[in-house]
């Protein structure tokens, strides 16, 4: 009889496993700290397993939902900044959730999509990092970049959100001469990564002196380094902000377990992890680590309307691709 209700116990353990609810999450690379414990937080409190899937920069996993389109495999997406929301909300691969903890988002401007189909968890300004020790001239607007030959490290804007919002940048500060400017730029660009890790690793090994990034990478540096190893660049032309979120894929099967993650992402154990983790800010209010000091807060800041974006993106990127290829 022992023996018998051990086994029966070990196959209803079996059991609730096998039919405990599954959330499949797509994410870029960047974002596998959340595997670490935070996504293990939100199992517990719901009783569920996290499959996280990691597939290279934002840009991928757009395309990833896109080729899955017709026999979605994910619930949740996270990584989407405000271009690439965009894109996804056009494509008809998000539905709208609006968060019953929304209110805790710190400012209504980082709300970027009205109608909730994709939810912000953190933000921060686009900037050129440098090597001061390679770089000794004082740089001070967008054309300085162009005085340097083969010292700029750029991502490409058709698989890079980082490279995207670099490209909008320009866009925003010259708007209809943009073209020019790239023409200008051209000769100051080493490489087009196709993703902010890969070229950060060609930024550490010295393979150029300056690289598209973030304006928090000294406080990076400080936690790191010790010190400000590598320098941050705001032209005086203005910052392009981007705004990360996250959404529910169409055609999910787990409607309630993905709403309760979207609540999950704006409580404050998962966007305390955000600034030692992803380098950006939080879109709550708690408490930053001490290096956040060292972050270069701009004091311009750009945007493109969301309906610019939304209609000219597609024409932008093609415009772009006809330049450089």
């Amino acid at each position: 009889m022992k023996k018998f209700l051990a086994m029966l116990g070990v196959m209803v353990v079996l059991l609730s496993f096998a039919f405990s609810e599954e959330l499949t999450v797509y994410i870029y690379e960047s974002l596998s700290w959340i595997e670490g414990g935070t996504v293990q937080k939100f199992e517990e409190m719901n009783d569920c397993e996290v499959k996280v899937v990691k597939l290279g920069d934002a840009g991928n996993v757009l395309t990833r939902l896109v080729l899955e389109r017709k026999n979605p495999r994910a619930d949740v997406v996270i990584g989407l900044d405000q271009s690439l929301a965009a894109k996804a909300v056009e494509e008809d691969l998000l539905i709208p959730y609006k968060p019953k903890n929304i209110e805790n988002v710190k400012d209504k401007a980082l709300i970027f999509d009205p109608e909730y189909y994709v939810i912000p968890y953190d933000y921060g300004a686009i900037a050129i990092i440098y090597d001061p020790e390679k770089i000794h001239e004082e740089l001070e607007s967008f054309e300085d970049l162009t005085k340097f030959k083969n010292s700029l490290i750029i991502q490409d804007p058709r698989a890079s959100s980082t490279g995207q919002a670099f490209l909008l940048w320009t866009i925003a500060v010259y708007e209809n001469n943009w073209k020019d400017f790239w023409e200008r730029l051209m000769p100051a660009i080493l490489t087009v990564s196709p993703s902010w890790d890969d070229s950060f690793a060609k930024f550490e090994i010295g393979e150029a002196p300056m690289m598209v990034s973030y304006a928090t990478d000294s406080a990076y540096s400080q936690y790191y380094y010790g010190s400000s190893k590598y320098k941050v660049f705001i032209p005086k032309e203005g910052a392009y902000v981007q705004i990360e979120g996250a959404g529910i894929v169409k055609g999910t099967n787990n409607i309630e377990l993905a709403q309760k993650f979207m609540e999950f992402i704006l409580t404050e154990d998962f966007q305390k992890e955000i600034p030692l983790n992803q380098w950006m800010f939080p879109v709550i209010d708690v408490e930053l680590p001490e290096v956040y000091q060292y972050a270069v807060v701009p004091e311009k800041i750009l945007t493109i309307p969301a309906q610019e974006l939304s209609n000219n993106l597609e024409r932008w990127l093609k415009e772009w691709e006809a330049l450089l290829y």
